[in-house]
């Protein structure tokens, strides 16, 4: 079992791989939190495999924290898109198995 943790900061309109795709481990949890203060409106798409965004989740306003978890997770990469006109800060968590 591995664990992997990190802090990304994206710019205002910025994508990015948030977590690759596993290949030698199979991914079993993930975890996305937005660091801004409470009152702050920021918007996140989260995409699975699509840089493009035509399919997209979205993390937004009071929400600041999203997990999934469970043997049928998703195992590409995920990417995050800063909808926001201010840069942002993530912290990432992975277990693999």
């Amino acid at each position: 079992m591995v664990q992997n943790i990190c802090t990304v900061r994206i710019p205002a309109g910025g994508k990015k791989i948030i977590f690759e795709k596993p290949f030698a481990l199979h991914r079993i949890f993930f975890s996305i939190n937005v660091m801004t203060s409470p009152t702050e409106w920021y918007e996140t798409k989260i995409s699975f495999d699509d840089p493009h965004f035509y399919s997209f989740y979205m993390i937004n306003g009071p929400k600041k924290y999203w997990e999934v978890k469970g043997a049928g997770i998703f195992q590409g990469n995920i990417w995050a898109f800063n909808v926001s006109d201010h840069d942002l800060t993530y912290t990432l968590s992975e277990i693999l198995v």
